[in-house]
């Protein structure tokens, strides 16, 4: 679990949620709820950019 050190609890709580919107977005795409399924699928990016956003501040004041 050196990886779960290292990354820290909130960040790997924000990456597990983006795999879980990924794989709901799939769901919905492939069930034929295409634009909800792009929709939820553009979640995940912004989580992620939101991510990197406050690593930066958070670096950015050390």
């Amino acid at each position: 679990m050196n990886i779960f050190k290292k990354l820290g609890t909130a960040s790997f709580l924000m990456l597990a949620l983006c795999a879980v919107i990924i794989i709901v977005a799939e769901y919905l795409f492939l069930t034929g709820d295409k634009l909800h399924g792009i929709f939820v699928g553009l979640w995940a990016p912004t989580l992620l950019g939101v991510m990197i956003y406050l690593k930066i501040i958070d670096n950015g004041g050390r």
